[in-house]
C-alpha cells in the first residue's frame, strides 16, 4: 500500500516537472497588440460585430482585417480611441452613437415560440415552448438578436433606464 503511494506520488511529481518545462520552453507568445485591444473592447461577447466574441475581433482589428469602427455597441468614442492606438485615421460618419438598450417582452403578443430564446447569447430570457417569456435585464447585453428573430413582433429594445448603479455625469458643454 505504502510503494502504491509513494510511485503515484512520484509520478506526480515528476509528470507535473515536466509539464512546467514543457509550458516554459514550448510557450507561444501571442500578439500584445491584441490583448491591448480586447482590454478595450465591451467585452459583452454579442457578436452584433460579426465576430464571435471580442477575442476574435480584436485579433481581427490587430491584424488589419477589420475597421476600427467594427464594434456597435463601442460606438465612436471607442472607435476614435482604437484608430488612436494603432495610428489610423477613421471616419465616424457611418457609426451611430446609440443608448445601451436592453430587451422587454409584451407579454400580450408573446405566442412562446422559443426564437428568442434560442439566440440569446447570455441566456437572459426566461421561458419555454409555448409559454410567456421574460427577459433578466441585469443579464441582456441589448445585442438585438432576440428583436431580430421575434415573428410577432413583441420583443421591444428599451433604453436603460439610469439607476444609482448606471447613472453617470452627463459631459459639459462646450464653451463658445
Amino acid at each position: 500500500m505504502i510503494s502504491a503511494v509513494l510511485v503515484l506520488t512520484g509520478l506526480g511529481i515528476s509528470m507535473g516537472a515536466m509539464l512546467g518545462i514543457a509550458a516554459k520552453y514550448l510557450a507561444v507568445e501571442g500578439n500584445p497588440l491584441t490583448a491591448e485591444i480586447e482590454e478595450m473592447l465591451p467585452g459583452s461577447q454579442c457578436g452584433q460585430c460579426g465576430y464571435p466574441g471580442c477575442g476574435p475581433a480584436a485579433e481581427a482589428v490587430a491584424n488589419g482585417e477589420a475597421p476600427v469602427t467594427l464594434c456597435p455597441p463601442g460606438g465612436k468614442a471607442l472607435a476614435e480611441s482604437l484608430a488612436e492606438k494603432l495610428g489610423v485615421a477613421v471616419d465616424l460618419s457611418a457609426v451611430e452613437e446609440t443608448v445601451p438598450k436592453i430587451a422587454f417582452v409584451h407579454e400580450n403578443l408573446c405566442v412562446g415560440c422559443t426564437k428568442c430564446f434560442k439566440r440569446c447569447p447570455t441566456d437572459a430570457i426566461l421561458g419555454g415552448p409555448k409559454q410567456i417569456h421574460a427577459v433578466f435585464a441585469d443579464a441582456c447585453i441589448g445585442c438585438e438578436k432576440c428583436f431580430d428573430v421575434c415573428p410577432t413582433e413583441c420583443i421591444e429594445m428599451r433604453p436603460v433606464k439610469p439607476t444609482l448603479q448606471t447613472w453617470y455625469w452627463p459631459k459639459p458643454a462646450e464653451a463658445a
